[in-house]
């Protein structure tokens, strides 16, 4: 059934109010944090609702426009995994089959499923940074990462989420139909969307496109960030779209769209089991995030590249979609923002991360402190300054972690003093050692105590 906006507001609020409401909400809160440019889809099922504000580029001086393409990051995973559940539904795969029995280069762990990689479910690390990806080729990648040696827990009995598992996702496509990942997305999935293709690398533009900013925090000036994605790593990252290019592939994800047969979009939203993704959302499917609220469970996923902030949300019993994209790393709290002001405005309520359950008083969690590794990634837990335990990642300065009866765990910001989710320990339950440490969705080993 259809979401109703509340009686009162409905009969204030048609489209065009709500759209000039929308606008100026965006307005302002771009203001405040300080986001060159942004752009909000709200499609009800009945309406699309499209509002964008600001500059695409503070060098250049465009202007942010309905059809800018911004670089969505890790949002361009939901398409990859969407290509290979095509091929599965076509019988030129299956997903519970060894991922190796398509790619050798993972051999050495044949037990990792094609399910698992797209579920984050296959405990393989993230991968190198792009510097790194950027001096070696795709086979030679997934060679040095996806070893036994290496893997953060047996296949399918956890969640950690990788890079890498999207590398060889994007390499799969390519070993089974035959073409570049990027002519791939752009015949299956971009073109049947009406969508004008955009990728990071693109030597020309196609359309407007935005470049994403960093902020500098003291004198509010924002300044173009370069992009910086290796080229096997587009899979994982690559794609740019606007937030209506969003609202579209959000619409083909729920069934209101041809372009995904049902048996697809199901199997993209059937939860794993194992996927426990802490704060990034309550569940993982093939592909995508989930939420749980109340008795509806919403799909979707957020991405962040180099100074920009990208989410989508879809919900397929009401068929509400929302799309969002901005050029800042504010963006994302502006998101967050703009998701209340929804709620309030219609009385859709938008869930922009897991639940937060009440988990009690912090506890003392002495026995978590030690190094734990994702791969190159260094993860330190020790005694801050008042004995409380700390995280520190390959050396930065460490931020202080609050901790719960549960094994959860938060970070305090050590400006503000506020709260985000971070994650949780994990207990070898044979031995009630403290063996794993999940800190925003990636599971790093411990590998020395103390």
């Amino acid at each position: 059934m259809p979401y109703t906006f509340p009686a009162a507001p409905a009969a204030s609020r048609p489209p065009s109010l709500l759209h000039r409401e929308l606008q100026d909400r965006l307005d302002a809160l771009a203001r405040t944090h300080r986001v060159p440019g942004a752009h909000i889809a709200l499609d009800t099922g009945t309406d699309l609702i499209s509002v964008h504000t600001g500059t695409a580029d503070t060098a250049a001086g465009s202007p942010f426009t309905a059809d800018t393409a911004v670089p969505l990051g890790s949002l361009t995973k939901p398409y990859t995994a969407a290509l290979v559940m095509l091929l599965a539904d076509d019988g030129d795969l299956d997903p519970d089959e060894p991922a190796a029995a398509h790619l050798p280069e993972l051999a050495d762990v044949p037990d990792v499923t094609i399910r698992h990689l797209l579920s984050h479910t296959s405990g393989l690390p993230t991968g190198p940074d792009s510097d790194t990806a950027a001096t070696t080729t795709a086979a030679r990648y997934l060679a040095a990462v996806c070893t036994a040696r290496d893997s953060l827990f047996p296949p399918g009995t956890d969640f950690s989420y990788s890079n890498a598992g999207y590398v060889a996702a994007g390499r799969l496509v390519e070993t089974v139909t035959g073409m570049p990942w990027h002519e791939a997305v752009r015949a299956l999935l971009l073109q049947p969307l009406g969508v004008a293709p955009a990728f990071i690398g693109d030597t020309v533009a196609a359309r407007p496109v935005a470049a994403g900013h960093a902020v500098n925090t003291a004198t509010g000036q924002a300044r173009p960030a370069r992009q910086n994605l290796a080229p096997l790593e587009a899979p994982a990252g690559a794609l740019l779209a606007s937030a209506r290019d969003l609202a579209a592939f959000g619409n083909a994800l729920i069934g209101r769209a041809d372009l995904l047969p049902p048996a697809v979009t199901k199997e993209m939203r059937r939860a794993e089991p194992a996927a426990r993704p802490g704060a990034l959302g309550d569940g993982w499917g093939a592909g995508l995030a989930l939420y749980q609220r109340d008795d509806r469970v919403w799909c979707g996923h957020d991405g962040n590249a180099q100074g920009t902030s990208c989410h989508l949300r879809a919900e397929p019993e009401s068929g509400v979609v929302v799309a969002f994209t901005g050029n800042a790393g504010g963006a994302t709290a502006l998101w967050r923002d703009l998701a209340e002001e929804l709620g309030r405005l219609t009385g859709i309520q938008v869930p922009v991360g897991a639940r937060v359950a009440d988990r009690g008083r912090p506890v003392a969690l002495p026995d978590c402190a030690g190094t734990y590794r994702n791969g190159t990634t260094a993860y330190r837990v020790a005694p801050g300054a008042d004995g409380s335990p700390a995280l520190s990642v390959d050396g930065d300065l460490p931020i202080p972690l609050v901790c719960y009866a549960d094994l959860s765990c938060d970070l305090r910001d050590p400006d503000t003093g506020r709260l985000e989710p971070g994650g949780r320990f994990h207990r070898d339950p044979a031995t009630g050692r403290v063996d794993r440490l999940q800190i925003s969705g990636r599971t790093a080993r411990r590998t020395a105590d103390g």
